[in-house]
């Protein structure tokens, strides 16, 4: 058993070997921990001083519009830099948004326009940030270890999910939400710190894109017809828009439907982390994947936010909230990497960074949407459409798979390098 265990450990966190990667972890682990108490105070914040999912959908769109109105630009941003130093501009800037915020909170009558805009400049670093930041792994390990670092970077980023919420809500309870915000500020130093101890040496780094007219519309073209990149692209692009809007639907969810409280939704956000914690340590140990394992995760998705909006009490949502968070994190990675590892070098920051926008920049047009479906008919629906969107896109996705050449992907998925 202890064997066992120890060959479990050695696979599952293989890529943590890697000094770079192993700085890169603690750092943005820290980072975001603080980057989801700033996203929950947020929402906690917006729905205190409007009470309105209309509002919360706003608040979702300025967070997520500039990642789809300056994508494809920043991916290309991506491309041609240092990718490490770009982090640490990005990073800083990232820090100035989250102490703007706590300044705004601690001044007693925050305006409401005041938080969008900051929501926005956030959204701006954002667009910036994940093209760079998931290029950045890629980059930091040997080839072998590339598919365990790609899902031990989304273990670190769920795992923050399940702290960041639960502290956040804490923080806010009892000490405000000036406090909350202020030590997301705080947490910027260690990513900084990170970055800048990286050993520039020991980086993989892909060769830079030369610079010429065309090279946004060269990656979207590139990506059009490439039909492993092509097929995910549109599941994410629906599964982002009508699914993804937890911090839109799941405090009106909390609040209204099951008759709890701010503390519910912190719960409800915190367990659906613990399952999403769960299935992205399962997905650092898978061996294969490809177009059909996005398809299945996406249906499993789909019925696992069905099962939760049909939760009669908090104690059954909660459970039924950590099999979507599973699912939605076994979609999430099983995107990614496929992106990740089909790509090409040069192309990878423009592919990752059309992927972002088109899960978080999709979010302006769902958010709203899902706010104003909860707003009227309830947060049930507001599940139930993402719920529907997930399965009807994932079965697509199933189909599309049997369709690609044996040439382009093998029906049995991607074979990925050995992690131990």
């Amino acid at each position: 058993m202890i064997a066992g265990l120890r060959g479990f450990s050695s696979s599952t966190f293989a890529s943590l070997s890697q000094r770079n990667f192993r700085l890169f972890f603690v750092g943005q682990g820290i980072s975001q921990v603080g980057n989801w108490m700033t996203l929950v105070t947020q929402t906690l914040l917006v729905l205190e001083l409007t009470s309105s999912g209309v509002a919360l959908g706003l608040l979702a769109a300025a967070q997520f519009l500039p990642v789809l109105l300056v994508g494809p630009f920043a991916g290309l941003v991506a491309d041609r830099s240092d990718k490490r130093r770009l982090l640490m501009l990005v990073q800083s800037a990232s820090m100035l948004q989250s102490l703007g915020l706590a300044v705004l909170a601690f001044s007693g009558s925050p305006p409401v326009w005041g938080i969008y805009a900051l929501a926005t400049v956030g959204g701006l670093t954002m667009a910036f940030d994940n093209p760079a930041r998931r290029s950045l792994v890629v980059e930091m390990v040997d080839e072998p270890m590339v598919p365990n670092a790609v899902a031990l970077n989304t273990t670190m980023m769920t795992s923050s999910r399940i702290i960041g919420p639960a502290l956040g809500g804490l923080v806010v309870a009892t000490a405000g939400f000036g406090a909350a915000f202020l030590a997301d500020g705080l947490s910027y130093v260690a990513v900084l710190a990170s970055l800048a101890m990286i050993r520039s040496a020991e980086l993989r780094p892909a060769p830079p894109a030369r610079r010429g007219r065309g090279q946004v519309r060269e990656g979207l073209s590139y990506v059009r017809h490439e039909p492993t990149l092509f097929v995910p692209m549109v599941m994410m692009a629906v599964v982002g828009t009508f699914a993804f809007n937890h911090s839109t639907v799941l405090p009106l969810f909390a609040v209204r439907d099951l008759g709890g409280s701010d503390g519910t939704y912190t719960l409800l956000f915190s367990v659906l982390s613990v399952g999403a914690l769960a299935g992205s340590l399962f997905a650092a140990r898978r061996e294969r994947v490809g177009v059909r394992s996005v398809g299945v995760s996406a249906v499993a998705f789909g019925a696992s936010m069905a099962l939760l909006a049909l939760t009669p009490d908090i104690p059954t949502a909660a459970l039924a909230a950590v099999v979507m968070g599973a699912t939605s994190v076994a979609f999430l990675t099983a995107s990614t990497a496929v992106v990740q590892l089909r790509a090409r070098p040069e192309m990878r920051g423009r592919v990752l960074a059309l992927q972002a926008m088109l899960f978080l920049g999709s979010t302006p047009i769902g958010g709203p949407l899902i706010g104003w479906v909860s707003e009227t008919l309830g947060a049930r629906a507001g599940l139930l459409v993402g719920a529907v969107a997930a399965l009807a896109i994932g079965t697509w996705g199933v189909l599309r798979a049997r369709e690609i050449t044996r040439s382009a992907e093998p029906a049995g998925g991607t074979p990925l390098p050995a992690t131990g």
